[in-house]
């Protein structure tokens, strides 16, 4: 499947072919859920449909968006077992070629798309959740290596992964934003600990994280040292495209809070029914053609920038009216344990916060995008050790 000339049409009957072949049935025992994922992984990449628009030298297919498009539209049928892959598919993966050396390219990416390695990101701390600039966990350079001490939460996968994306401060004597540096941090090391914390769902899919002496060399160092904002905004911003585009996710098919689903569940003869659902249609369509242009922009070397935060908002509050309008059409019983929707309209509420809450998402697209007066900033710049931040006394 590698090449730059492609027939569309044929590449997507291939795929189309490959995913009913390949992707596992509903019944697929689930003894060892992580097996399971790397090897469907393994089997996407070496069929030609893992990072399909990722550079060849670094083990992508070097195709294009419509080879990707072609490929989604098809998955979209199905649920792929993907979700562990979904951090470093859309978030650390893409840093790494964006701002790492040509050695950690060579080193992390092609492991990533085959799904020999899964990654997470270790950003927010107890007191730096939406200040992520406010974090205090320390990394300390001892000749050719950091000792890393500290706390991360609210941690996708750890307990799954065997590398993270962390940032760490490294000088406390300039302003927050100015201090910090990025590190790939291998999580099986021995002073790396990792606690699941469960959500209001029951699931435990993210976690904290403590850091006890944890050595990184410096050749894990993603970036020049103190420059870990930058390389951090770029993770950030590939989070919020890859969270509104759902990469990762693994498809739609049994997403029952879809259109396609809730009309299987309501009177669409009542009028009022039709509205809501026309209202769906439009949110949901719009939110994707905003999401094909931004990564139409990106494949042509125009970095969306802080657009990419409009596009997260706008998955945010498409799943909480998502969840609403449920809610509202089928009835209470669409929350109590059991039913398909429950799940869904109580996961909801964490899109608003996960990656960046609404509130922050506004301020940025006001100031960054629309151009309006940013908010007052009386920490701008002050030394990290003068703040009184977080948990820090």
């Amino acid at each position: 499947m590698r090449g730059v000339d492609v027939n569309l049409d044929e590449y997507r009957r291939a795929a189309r072919a490959w995913l009913q072949d390949n992707v596992p049935s509903d019944d697929y025992p689930e003894a060892d859920p992580v097996s399971r994922a790397k090897s469907f992984m393994a089997g996407l990449y070496d069929a030609g449909y893992s990072g399909i628009t990722w550079p060849r030298q670094w083990g992508g297919q070097g195709l294009t968006q419509a080879e990707e498009r072609a490929f989604a539209d098809e998955a979209r049928h199905y649920t792929l077992p993907t979700y562990l892959f979904s951090i470093g598919l859309g978030m650390t993966g893409p840093t790494i070629v964006d701002r790492g050396t040509d050695a950690q390219r060579e080193r992390f990416v092609r492991p990533l798309l085959r799904g020999e390695e899964i990654w997470c990101q270790l950003f927010s701390e107890p007191g730096a959740g939406s200040d992520v600039a406010a974090t205090q966990t320390r990394a300390v350079r001892d000749g050719d290596h950091w000792i890393v001490n500290g706390q991360k939460v609210w941690t996708s996968v750890a307990h799954h992964a065997d590398w993270g994306l962390l940032l760490a401060r490294t000088d406390v004597e300039v302003p927050k934003h100015k201090g910090l540096t990025m590190f790939v941090v291998d999580m099986h090391h021995p002073g790396v600990t990792v606690r699941p914390l469960k959500d209001m769902s029951g699931r435990a899919n993210f976690n904290e994280v403590f850091f006890d002496d944890v050595t990184i060399p410096d050749e894990h160092r993603v970036g020049d040292v103190d420059d870990g904002w930058s390389v951090a905004v770029t993770t950030l911003l590939h989070e919020r495209l890859s969270i509104s585009a759902g990469v990762g996710m693994g498809g739609q098919k049994d997403d029952p809070a879809s259109l396609e689903a809730l009309r299987t569940m309501v009177d669409t003869g009542d009028p009022y029914v039709r509205d809501q659902l026309v209202e769906l249609h439009i949110r949901t369509r719009a939110l994707a053609l905003f999401n094909q242009r931004l990564a139409q922009e990106t494949r042509a070397g125009v970095f969306p920038g802080a657009r990419g935060s409009a596009a997260k908002l706008l998955l945010a509050e498409l799943t909480l009216f998502r969840a609403d309008l449920a809610t509202q059409l089928v009835g209470p019983e669409a929350v109590v344990g059991g039913h398909p929707l429950a799940g869904v309209i109580a996961s909801a509420p964490g899109l608003a916060l996960g990656g960046g809450t609404n509130e922050i998402m506004r301020n940025i697209v006001g100031d960054r995008v629309l151009g309006l007066p940013p908010e007052p900033r009386m920490d701008k710049n002050v030394p990290f050790k003068d703040l009184k931040v977080g948990t820090q006394a």
